[in-house]
């Protein structure tokens, strides 16, 4: 059986000096001319290169402001290099941004719906909201409209919508007092 040794790694207090084993660190600088901070952000030397410049946090936002994909290529050419990389992405675009286009961000998408449901645009007051509730209401009530089903739903659906534009304009009403 091997003697075992002793060993000045255990416990505390700590019986080797600190750092005693530790080489010095390599630090990259930044590959702008004259500047001598830590280069730490790699940015592309020419599209679809594997060649890296390494800039600091300052001159890798300057080189990202002026950087151009399609610099010294002609339209026609700039064109044709996108559409033939466009073929090589493996996503598309999600389909649930495309409801950002409407309105001005004041509403949400349940009140968008709401006041889509009523017939009007997303920059309704609230006297043409409720003015256009009354009719869609007096129209799909079941008294006026009959019976059926399909009526019944119409009619749940606009009193949704009007408990979702009224809720709202509850909330804006009391952040303004508030």
């Amino acid at each position: 059986m091997a003697r075992q040794r002793r060993n000045d790694d255990w416990g505390f207090p700590r019986w080797r000096d600190y750092g005693s084993d530790r080489a010095a660190a390599n630090v990259r600088l930044c590959d702008r001319d004259g500047c001598s901070n830590v280069g730490d952000r790699p940015a592309p030397k020419a599209p679809n290169s594997p060649e890296r410049w390494w800039f600091c946090l300052d001159h890798a936002a300057q080189y990202n402001a002026e950087w151009d994909y399609f610099r010294n290529l002609t339209p026609e050419e700039a064109a044709a290099r996108a559409k033939a990389e466009e073929g090589q992405r493996r996503y598309t675009r999600a389909n649930h941004w495309e409801w950002g286009v409407e309105g001005d961000g004041s509403r949400s998408r349940a009140e968008l719906d709401a006041l889509k449901l009523l017939g009007l645009g997303s920059d309704a007051d609230m006297p043409a909201i409720k003015s256009a509730w009354r009719a869609a209401a007096k129209a799909s009530h079941p008294d006026v409209a009959g019976p059926g089903a399909e009526a019944a739903e119409q009619f749940r659906a606009v009193q949704a919508a009007w408990a979702v534009l009224e809720a709202a304009d509850a909330v804006r009403t009391a952040a303004k007092q508030a």
